[in-house]
């Protein structure tokens, strides 16, 4: 775990409102607080964001007009961020984007195109060169917000062999390979119709992941085959109390380092539910649920000692913060008053 006394991180953000694109903060480990908070870039919808492994480049969710893709940002020593260049396509932005281990390629899913794209890098400076590959889902699902492909999450598996991509609409996580950039379907693993899977998440082993589903509002737990791709569903369990009944839609999914504890986020319950993975089943138990003191947690995220946890209220516009018991995976509530405009996405540099 990373010792530092302060880390610097990044807000993604909708821009609807006040805000005006990344913003950026400092997290002050020694007295608990969320600090320093500033525009770090002007960028319209902003929505996800990723940095690469060594700190140099920020990538994002762009839109501009009626264009929609991805940009590209040098992190200066000042936490401000310089833009590179960006690729741009008609239609609406993606939702997610993800790079890999090299930092020779990018990913990123469109909800409301229903597809997945793959890009590639120029590892030395960062620029974002040009599409090497698109997919297109088809299909739809039993909930009225499935009328067709919602493609929400794109990832590279921990061998980089593989893009995980989600399709909420469609219910499927399908793996496809990268070679060369181009992506190619492998496996598809087919979810519980109407469940509208959403994010997923690797156990530190590589054999496992966990995936939050957006309408069911469960995680589940999934073996992961790395020689051919495919993933088996070993495990459903809710992100809810028993007797919550009204609305609500699981957002992020994190783990600790350690595989030991996995966090899920709920808009509506406004809640970050804690469950600890048993050591060889990996299979989950509740731990606790903790409000957000917010409204609509869009995503959170760990810092980089693990010893605190920050969420972002999209639609309260606030983000609190929380110690973080590394032994019992529970969560104390430090500071909810810092304000954000239309907070969506947190990201911490890599420590």
């Amino acid at each position: 775990m990373a010792t530092h006394e302060t880390f610097k991180g990044y807000f993604g953000t909708y821009t609807k409102g006040d805000s005006e694109g990344i913003y950026s903060f400092t997290l002050d480990t020694v007295n608990g607080k969320i600090l320093g908070l500033e525009p770090a870039a002007a960028l319209e919808n902003p929505t996800y964001l990723t940095i690469s492994d060594d700190n140099r480049f920020l990538y994002a969710v762009a839109k501009e007009g009626s264009s929609g893709g991805v940009a590209g940002f040098t992190i200066l020593d000042s936490g401000k961020l310089s833009f590179i260049d960006s690729q741009l396509a008609p239609g609406a932005s993606p939702c997610h984007v993800s790079v890999n281990r090299e930092h020779t390629l990018l990913l990123s899913a469109n909800y409301h195109k229903g597809s997945a794209d793959s890009y590639l890098l120029n590892a030395e400076t960062g620029s974002i060169e040009n599409v090497l590959s698109s997919v297109h889902h088809e299909g739809s699902g039993p909930d009225e917000r499935q009328e067709k492909a919602h493609t929400h999450y794109a990832g590279f598996t921990p061998d980089g062999k593989y893009a995980a991509v989600i399709d909420l609409g469609i219910d499927q996580l399908i793996t496809y390979t990268v070679d060369n950039g181009q992506l190619i379907e492998k496996s598809v693993l087919h979810i519980a119709p109407g469940s509208g899977p959403r994010h997923l998440v690797f156990h530190p082993n590589s054999t496992i992941a966990y995936l939050m589903t957006e309408f069911s509002s469960e995680v589940l737990v999934l073996k992961y085959n790395s020689e051919d791709g495919s993933f088996e569903q070993l495990q459903a369990i809710t992100t809810l109390p028993a007797d919550f009944t009204e609305n609500n839609q699981g957002s992020a999914i994190h783990i600790s380092s350690d595989g030991k504890y996995i966090y899920a986020a709920n808009r509506g319950h406004d809640s970050i539910a804690v469950f600890k993975a048993d050591p060889e089943s990996f299979e989950l138990t509740f731990v606790e649920h903790t409000s957000t003191e917010g409204n609509w947690p869009r995503d959170f995220m760990l810092d980089p000692s693990e010893k605190f946890l920050i969420a972002a209220n999209q639609n309260s516009s606030n983000v609190s913060l929380y110690s973080r018991d590394t032994e019992t995976g529970r969560l104390t509530l430090l500071q909810s008053d810092v304000k954000v405009p239309d907070p969506v996405c947190v990201k911490f540099l890599n420590y």
